[in-house]
């Protein structure tokens, strides 16, 4: 089937909202480059859409003003691999006022905001990378972590690292998951805007391969109440002005660099209220609990893969320099998160510990579910809230985390939340989990 039968090829110009979805307008491929400048309209009442269809109210803006949303040509993907359907072309936006000035209420701006007052006040830059979990719902899945698993969906993997890599996206590993038809594709490490958008846009391009071979791919939190979830582990570390790492120092506890022990800190202690950005769906909580291989508590550790704040291993066998690929790994999220919301509170958390001079946190070790609570005390234990009810209240009780953000996102925000949680108020938890499936 040639090209001519897949009519004129459209781009996208996608802007990534607050709920976590990627949302916009298509305009021909051959107005491409005369829209870069002015865009497309959107209207600010989009950004109060709930996933699950009706506009959140009350909102900031209801019928009244206008926006447009200007690409960034640094987020162009084009995936062209199949014969029958028109390429996958797009390219993520900044949501701006008709004058092009900054909206306070885009995500992606306040991101931009976040990574320039942390290099200007502190020196460091923030390099990211979002390994995200996601489940092919089709046939027989086939054992966890298997071989097997991994070809019972083919081509499904070459196809997607085909399209990955096509997109710019840098696939490095493809890998079966714990659960049923659970899958992860990483991609490489790179600054921290960059490593949001491409969080953003590997969703579209993995979502694009799996409808092209007969499956839906969903990066929902979690499948089944009784389940594994699907987490967004989102690692980070930095350089210097000299472009120096400067995350880890060997002579350091945990081999934390003293900036990243103070960034670590003043995330923990913004945990709860974070969590209402990171884990923002009401099943998210189905999967935030002690030995469901996520989190259960607010802790850093090493190696322990139910901490928060996890500080993977050192790959010694290739003698490596180890500075290059020390991180912290934060656990706490999923794809309900707009990854440039989600990172932009956690480099904010983290500034407020460098510049605080927070005391750096303890090393756990061993099951907080099973420490006395005067151990947990004594470590600085706190455990993560229990539903999106808990974690809006803490939000809502942190006036810190509150100043980060204009009135009006922070307003749209809480209101989407609300009224995310009364859409599912008299809803079972496995019919819950059925309905997010099909939205992300």
């Amino acid at each position: 089937m040639g090209s001519a039968t897949r009519g004129e090829e459209l781009v996208a110009f996608l802007h990534s909202d607050i709920s976590g979805l990627n949302r916009g307008r298509s305009v021909p491929l051959s107005e491409l480059e005369s829209r870069l400048a002015t865009g497309v309209g959107w209207v600010p009442a989009d950004q109060a859409l709930t996933p699950f269809g009706p506009i959140a109210e009350p909102n900031p803006w209801g019928s009244v003003g206008d926006l447009r949303l200007l690409p960034d040509r640094s987020t162009e993907v084009r995936v062209d691999l199949w014969e029958d359907v028109s390429p996958l072309h797009l390219l993520l936006c900044d949501a701006t006022n008709t004058d092009g000035s900054p909206w306070d209420a885009c995500p992606r701006t306040l991101l931009k905001d976040a990574l320039a007052r942390l290099e200007r006040e502190t020196g460091l830059r923030l390099i990211s990378s979002f390994e995200q979990e996601f489940m092919l719902l089709g046939p027989d899945p086939g054992p966890g972590f298997s071989f097997e698993a991994q070809r019972l969906v083919e081509p499904f993997g070459p196809l997607a690292f085909a399209a990955l890599r096509q997109a710019g996206l840098e696939p490095e590993t493809f890998l079966p998951e714990y659960g049923p038809g659970q899958f992860e594709i990483p991609c490489a490490p790179t600054w921290g805007l960059a490593a949001a958008d491409r969080a953003a846009t590997m969703r579209e391009v993995v979502r694009e391969v799996a409808r092209r071979l007969g499956y839906r791919a969903s990066f929902a939190a979690i499948s089944d109440p009784e389940g594994v979830g699907n987490g967004v582990h989102i690692h980070m570390s930095f350089v210097d002005p000299e472009g120096r790492p400067a995350t880890y120092d060997p002579d350091r506890k945990g081999g934390l660099s003293q900036a990243a022990s103070r960034f670590a800190a003043g995330i923990l202690e913004h945990l709860p209220a974070l969590c209402a950005f990171t884990a923002p769906s009401v099943i998210s909580y189905l999967r935030l609990s002690p030995h469901h291989w996520s989190a259960g508590f607010g802790t850093m550790s090493e190696r322990d893969r139910e901490a928060t704040i996890r500080i993977p291993p050192l790959v010694e066998i290739s003698n490596g320099d180890p500075a290059r690929q020390f991180n912290l790994e934060f656990r706490a999220a999923d794809a309900a998160a707009c990854p440039h919301l989600a990172l932009a509170a956690l480099v904010l958390a983290g500034l407020g510990g460098i510049l605080d001079e927070l005391p750096e946190p303890a090393l756990v070790e061993g099951d907080p579910s099973e420490m006395d609570e005067a151990e947990r005390d004594r470590l600085g234990v706190r455990p993560l809230p229990n539903s999106l009810e808990e974690a809006i209240e803490a939000l809502e009780s942190d006036a810190t985390v509150r100043s980060w953000f204009s009135r009006d996102l922070l307003d749209c925000y809480l209101s989407v939340k609300r009224t995310e949680i009364s859409l599912l108020e008299a809803t079972e938890p496995r019919e819950a989990c059925e309905r997010y499936l099909r939205v992300y």
